[in-house]
């Protein structure tokens, strides 16, 4: 879910506050430009229509760290060597890049603004940042959190649930590159070449790097990386998000928002209230305090992907019934996130790394969490290659480090998650509640695992019996129905895999 893990792409942040003071707020900012009067954006939201915020704009720009980085200066036209190249400075980059690092390999990270701050907004389940020591990079967590499913029934889930301090996330990674000796270049990857035994990368300052391994971790519009297919087939996580002050808000401050899925507030909106009933959208929110919250109107995956024009209006009508009254705008934030799909060619010259190497949740849309966890392991890979006196490259080093990414058990195990997708895709509004009031009623085992990617595949099929004797006859009328062709999907597809 947009909220859930996350990768997002947006245009300014998103975010907003009241009388409280900048100080006040539980948010790092770096290099910020001084927040411009509330007074001007008050005024305003008060000729507004009520609960509205689409006129606003965020007061806070794009920000950047405070380092002095280790860079190289394109002056010097001399080729350097490296071991690894790593394309992209967002979090999946930097994370490998220190990973990898630790161990002497000689890394460059190539990024057109490594210092600046990811406009993304992540949430996480505590446990997991807990158990890979960055709890300490989150800025707020919340002991519960909630899930509506309707207007009569809530869920109260006892699993703590954080937001990621971009700053502190960043700084401390970026701090650990550093004393690690990864180098930095400042500059856009625009081609790379491949030998039989290294990679030239070329930059669009003329800049010529070479490696004996290019990891692409700029995201999901990466050109580098190719696949089986032209047709991916993924299914779309669609959200609009405002870090926003308020007058007031109706949620306790104890408990994060995971799922609000009730259609009240579109009573009096005929065609967004039926819309919804087909593909329905769902509201996240993480209360900070009475006056500063972060609000997502989330579409958790849709195919074709839902407008998000129809996703604004969606949530403009939300808080309009929940009596929630924006006066200023933090930040703003556009999420998509390609879900599913094929997963790259494997193996081939450059390894992918995050969003475009097929890692985020099928079902949930998450992603940072399992990104943190998979690096230590596929730098593990790459330290037996390029760390031994064999050093060991070209197609074994390829081969290895994309096995160590994606084993022949994780690959089935996402393909049941695909497998979920697909079946959420076929649910409309009913069916969504029905099926999330029997997830969030299976054993924390089951729900915990399956939403952080931890389930075995026998174990992924026991929750499926379990969530099947737990569902209502509905429910399981829409199991029965709706499920046999994406489970004949993946069936086949791990079927494949098995004998490729």
């Amino acid at each position: 879910m947009s909220s859930l893990s996350i990768t997002f792409f947006s245009p300014p942040p998103h975010q907003i506050f009241r009388s409280t003071p900048p100080s006040s707020i539980p948010f790092s900012y770096t290099n910020c430009s001084k927040t411009p009067s509330l007074t001007t954006n008050i005024r305003a939201n008060n000729t507004s229509k009520f609960g509205s915020f689409l006129h606003l704009k965020p007061v806070h720009k794009p920000q950047t760290l405070d380092f002095d980085l280790p860079l190289l200066h394109s002056s010097d036209h001399r080729p350097r060597k490296f071991d690894v190249v790593i394309i992209g400075a967002g979090p999946a980059g930097i994370r490998l890049a220190e990973q990898v690092s630790t161990y002497g390999i000689k890394v460059c990270c190539v990024d057109p603004d490594p210092l600046s701050l990811w406009p993304n907004n992540y949430g996480v389940w505590f446990d997991e940042f807990e158990d890979l020591d960055l709890h300490d990079c989150l800025d707020k967590t919340w002991p519960m959190t909630c899930v509506y499913i309707d207007d009569g029934s809530a869920k109260y889930l006892d699993r703590s649930y954080g937001r990621v301090s971009r700053s502190k996330l960043k700084e401390k990674l970026v701090g650990r590159c550093i004393s690690n000796g990864v180098t930095f270049h400042k500059a856009k990857v625009w081609k790379i070449e491949h030998q039989e035994f290294e990679s030239s990368i070329l930059c669009d300052d003329n800049y010529e790097l070479k490696a004996s391994l290019v990891v692409d971790a700029s995201g999901f519009s990466s050109d580098f990386i190719d696949y089986n297919t032209k047709h991916r087939n993924h299914g779309y996580q669609i959200a609009h998000g405002i870090l926003a002050e308020v007058e007031e808000h109706p949620f306790d401050l104890d408990k994060m928002v995971l799922m609000d899925w009730r259609d009240s507030h579109l009573g009096n909106e005929p065609n967004l209230r039926e819309n919804n009933k087909k593909r329905p959208t769902f509201l996240y929110a993480m209360p900070f305090n009475s006056n500063l919250i972060f609000l997502e109107e989330t579409s958790l995956v849709s195919r074709p992907m839902l407008s998000y024009m129809e996703v604004k209006r969606r949530m403009e009508a939300r808080l309009r019934h929940l009596g929630i009254r924006v006066i200023n705008v933090l930040e703003d934030e556009k999420c998509l996130i390609p879900m599913g799909g094929s997963l790259p060619r494997i193996p081939q010259n450059v390894l992918a790394f995050g969003g475009n190497s097929g890692v985020v949740h099928p079902s949930t849309g998450y992603m940072v969490a399992r990104t943190m966890a998979l690096a230590p392991v596929v730098a593990g890979a790459i330290v037996e290659c390029l760390g031994s006196t064999r050093m060991i490259r070209g197609k074994q080093l390829y081969a290895k480090v994309w096995d160590r990414l994606w084993p022949i058990e994780r690959r089935f195990t996402r393909e049941f998650y695909c497998f979920g997708m697909e079946t959420l895709l076929k649910l409309d509004l009913s069916g969504s509640r029905n099926f999330f009031d029997a997830f969030f009623d299976l054993e924390p085992c089951y729900w915990q695992g399956f939403l952080s990617s931890r389930l075995s595949l026998m174990e992924l099929a026991s929750l499926c019996l379990s969530l099947f004797g737990h569902a209502s006859n509905l429910s399981r009328f829409d199991i029965v129905t709706k499920c046999p062709l994406p489970l004949a999907r993946m069936m086949s597809n791990i079927a494949l895999e098995s004998i490729g």
